[in-house]
């Protein structure tokens, strides 16, 4: 029996040196796929149990784009169904915006008018159960995969609310929710509009427009354009945003591949639209691909100021290629220029490096000129013209995980804490001997003291020293949580922008961005 088994392995090795030795005038590539008809070959027939033939194909297929580059990728039916998610704009699901805060998936707001805000889930509620199973083991982005789905499928969550004695089953059936890649455009001060773009997709440019509109109606001067931690999307749509800010016939962006075929450059197109509006733009390390095409196109055309820091640098652009009704491979099949010909994407070399977003060393960058001389460096990402750095200290990031600073605002909002209960909030009736809250709340000294009785009651451990240092990064982030648990998540969000370094910092060189149109 030994012997025979030797021989099977003998010959199976016969069979690979076989194939291992193309002749001069056989093509390698065919040579390779042989070699693979081969081992897929005999897996199959030899190996001691049914091997799984699926698994093993999305498995090659990950390997060998794996040694392409970082951005080519397999798209299995899950992760094909949730792109296609992103780029239309819509999902089938609940409704709701979640939060993994510590063990616990925490509602951060229901959507108003879906399906679980018309059965009255609240901004707070956690969610300790999806279909029966515990969510204290899962990511937030798990949580969501189980929540969205099939439409008019049947989700049964557990709900555990403050106040209530006991958890409670809802059932609710998915239906189809809108996902806007422009969720939030409203006026700062003096004039000052501000938009924020999630990401690229199909509704990106009209959603955009929209939301300019609605500000210049309500007397919008100059635009802060906020992409951080937008990771990209759609390179059309890309180009789509820069032609509202560009002059027609400006260069948008431009593409070079290996096959020809790819080789294109995108001029903007139209005039009239807002190319006279003053614009800065606001970057961070999570700024990447199409959102560095807008950024790279206003910047070497002078046409505004970018804010913040180093974006991810990502020059590369991939073509969807589909392998079956749900599953596709993403394919690197150019690069893109900006429009001083910069190549920005960083070096994928040390790729644990490169995941890590570590900054590219200014002496390995190429050196290019905006239209009017200004340097402008390649081989990194969009370095902005200023530098930003919005990273929050650890104790604030850690205050911030925990959840401790949105649950706190909901119970203050609700009269649940000590200082709470001597506010009345709009909407609310008139109490004599209470504090009435206009439209606005500024955190005091009393509130942080307020909050850090919640957190010793809470039983929240952390360090006084650090506690200190960070405590004008502890009052915003309770300003916005308040402002979100009183008038809603926008009024969070806008709260939140007023104190932003970043954001402020684009509200100082707004001046400087409205001189480069006097030069045009």
């Amino acid at each position: 029996m030994k012997k025979r088994i030797l021989l099977i392995g003998a010959a199976a090795l016969a069979a690979l040196a076989l194939v291992q030795q193309p002749s001069h005038d056989q093509d390698l590539w065919a040579a390779s796929r042989e070699k693979v008809r081969t081992i897929a070959g005999l897996i199959r027939e030899g190996y001691f149990q049914p091997p799984g033939e699926q698994l093993m194909a999305e498995a090659s297929i990950r390997g060998a784009l794996e040694t392409l580059d970082p951005h080519s990728y397999f798209l299995d039916p899950s992760s094909f169904s949730r792109m296609r998610e992103e780029y239309t704009g819509k999902y089938f699901g609940l409704g709701i915006q979640i939060q993994k805060q510590g063990e616990n998936i925490v509602v951060i707001s229901p959507i108003e008018g879906g399906p679980a805000w018309r059965l009255g889930i609240q901004p707070g509620d956690v969610i300790s159960h999806i279909d029966g199973e515990s969510t204290v083991p899962i990511s937030s982005y798990d949580a969501m995969q189980k929540l969205r789905g099939e439409k008019d499928v049947p989700v049964t969550i557990t709900i555990v609310r403050d106040g209530l004695d006991s958890p409670f089953e809802l059932t609710i059936v998915r239906e189809e929710i809108p996902l806007l890649s422009v969720p939030y455009a409203f006026l700062l001060e003096d004039g000052i509009g501000y938009i924020y773009i999630r990401n690229f997709a199909e509704h990106t440019p009209s959603e955009l427009e929209d939301g300019l509109a609605k500000l210049t109606a309500q007397g919008m001067t100059s635009l802060i354009l906020d992409l951080r931690l937008n990771t990209g999307g759609s390179l059309m749509q890309s180009i789509e945003v820069s032609d509202l800010f560009l002059p027609r016939g400006s260069l948008v962006v431009s593409i070079e591949g290996r096959n020809p075929a790819y080789d294109r450059a995108f001029p903007a197109s139209m005039n009239g639209q807002y190319e006279d509006l003053p614009l800065v733009i606001l970057i961070d390390q999570g700024t990447a691909s199409a959102s560095e095409i807008v950024s790279g196109a206003v910047m070497d055309h002078d046409r505004g100021l970018v804010v913040g820091e180093d974006s991810w640098g990502k020059g590369l652009v991939q073509t969807v290629f589909p392998l079956a009704s749900n599953m596709a491979v993403a394919l690197t099949v150019a690069q893109y220029l900006t429009p001083s010909g910069r190549f920005i994407q960083r070096d994928y070399t040390e790729i644990d490096d490169y995941l890590l977003s570590k900054r590219a060393p200014e002496d390995t960058r190429e050196i290019k000129y905006t239209n009017a001389g200004r340097k402008v460096l390649g081989q990194g990402g969009i370095t902005p013209d200023y530098q930003v750095n919005s990273l929050l200290k650890p104790v604030t990031g850690r205050l911030r995980l925990s959840g401790v600073f949105f649950s706190y605002a909901r119970r203050f909002a609700q009269h649940q804490t000590e200082l709470g209960r001597k506010f009345v909030f709009p909407g609310e009736p008139e109490a004599a001997g209470k504090i009435m809250v206009g439209r606005t709340f500024l955190v005091n000294d009393d509130v942080v003291a307020d909050f850090r009785r919640y957190l010793a009651d809470r039983k929240v451990d952390y360090d006084e020293n650090a506690f200190l240092g960070a405590e004008l990064e502890i009052r915003r982030e309770l300003e916005r949580e308040i402002a979100g648990a009183v008038w809603g998540v926008n009024e969070g969000i806008r709260v939140a922008r007023l104190t932003d370094p970043v954001v402020m910092k684009a509200i100082e060189v707004m001046p400087e961005a409205a001189r480069f149109l006097e030069k045009k």
